[in-house]
């Protein structure tokens, strides 16, 4: 098998669509011999800032000199991402080898894995294989019943903030939500949580209470920022000095402050994690997609936000980086989204709009989105692809213009190829 089979094999129709539980992981890991009980965790739940303050933590842990893995989802440029070892991603031969190695257990289940149980039980082989100290691991949704929840009990549990996302599956309340990503907390765990309301607090607090975790909640009114610019910003917290994070934005101060107090429980847990390693790991931290400055003639910026929290941090984004300058936005969405909630803050700072349709089978066409930000009294343009869009947002802004690429986290992929490889001034192709 090689990678292009097994890339095929592990998207093939034969896996089943998302199906909370967790028999299914724990029948294949069986299989294969548990290779998730031989690796420590940092197990990292939330709605949003999961990545962020998974990516923070791996870089730091890395700089410690821990050989460290990082699960994550989705992907933007390529599926590889998903795992990495000490910044560097799975290799192809590796992809190969371990999914030849489960595709005969994964089909003699009865009851087959869904392709997200198979990619984490891919994440766990590979992460033995390369003998973790630990495992840095995101969860692809919820907690109780995500397939990362397999693992035995954690070094710490991370529960980044809270917000309205996937209700079909996990609830209509942030409360209701809170008490699916509680379900990581297990029992004499650590739990570190990003503050939010009390009432979304009070979920974790009883949980750690009912299974005796012990809870630690990040401080937020510790924060002191210093300053901040498109290259990225600087702060303080605790006894932490004059910190720099080249991740934008005062949402990724917040969850920066959850990644301090989660090395304060690892070190009392026993791992040595310097200073210079805390300094070094947030300095050099790299997450692609999030308020991520792409090039600057003109000023091309994109952002996979799409939930009324994420919105809410671009609007605030908007007023400290941008500085009222006019925008071209950019922007596609998925038509099971909120996508109404994504545009009434921001198009009102927009000069024009143009739309492209996200490649994904849940798209809403760049078309229907067009015909929906009409509404609003700017000029939109659809495109007929990504690429064609990212051309004429450049084209539209000028040199001194700002282009900001919002919307779906399924296009980012496309927009950073498209954006790093146009001319400053690319030529007008055709619309639709």
């Amino acid at each position: 098998m090689d990678v292009t089979q097994a890339l095929e094999y592990i998207h093939s129709v034969c896996w089943k669509g998302s199906i909370p539980g967790l028999g299914r992981t724990q029948e294949l890991l069986r299989r294969i011999g548990n290779p998730e009980q031989s690796l420590k965790y940092i197990h990292i739940a939330g709605t949003n800032g999961k990545g962020s303050t998974a990516a923070m933590l791996a870089s730091i842990l890395q700089k410690a000199g821990y050989t460290t893995g990082l699960f994550t989802s989705p992907y933007i440029l390529r599926f590889h991402e998903r795992m990495q070892v000490n910044s560097q991603e799975i290799t192809d031969q590796e992809l190969a080898q371990i999914t030849e190695f489960l595709k005969p257990h994964a089909e003699a289940m009865e009851d087959h894995p869904t392709e997200f149980e198979l990619v984490s039980c891919i994440g766990f082989e590979y992460f033995k294989r390369r003998h973790c100290d630990i495992v840095v691991l995101e969860v692809g949704m919820g907690g109780e019943l995500d397939s990362t929840n397999v693992i035995p009990v954690p070094e710490a549990a991370v529960i980044t903030n809270i917000g309205l996302d996937h209700m079909e599956v996990l609830g209509d309340t942030v409360e209701k939500i809170a008490s699916a990503k509680a379900g990581i907390i297990k029992p004499g765990g650590q739990v570190v949580i990003y503050r939010g309301k009390a009432s979304v607090e009070e979920v974790f607090a009883r949980k750690c209470q009912q299974v005796g975790a012990h809870l630690t909640k990040a401080d937020f009114a510790g924060l002191r920022p210093i300053s901040h610019g498109l290259d990225g910003q600087r702060f303080s917290l605790g006894r932490w000095d004059n910190l720099y994070l080249p991740l934008l934005g005062q949402h990724q101060l917040c969850n920066a402050a959850v990644v301090l107090a989660t090395v304060d429980v690892l070190k009392k847990e026993g791992w040595q994690i310097p200073d210079e390693a805390v300094i070094s790991g947030l300095a050099s931290v790299f997450w692609p997609g999030r308020f991520e400055l792409l090039r600057r003639d003109p000023l091309f910026i994109v952002d996979g936000g799409h939930n009324p929290q994420c919105i809410a941090a671009l609007e605030k984004n908007i007023a400290d980086y941008l500085d009222g300058r006019p925008l071209t936005l950019l922007t596609g969405v998925l038509a099971d989204k909120d996508y109404h909630s994504m545009y009434a803050g921001i198009v009102p700072h927009a000069k024009e709009v143009f739309t492209v349709t996200p490649p994904n089978p849940r798209a809403l066409s760049a078309q229907d989105l067009r015909q929906y930000l009409l509404s609003f009294g700017k000029p939109v343009t659809c495109c007929q692809s990504v690429a064609e869009g990212v051309q004429q947002a450049i084209q539209s802004a000028g040199p001194q213009g700002v282009v900001l690429a919002y919307g779906s986290l399924y296009m980012v992929g496309e927009i950073r190829t498209a954006a790093m490889e146009a001319p400053s001034q690319a030529a007008t192709t055709g619309t639709c």
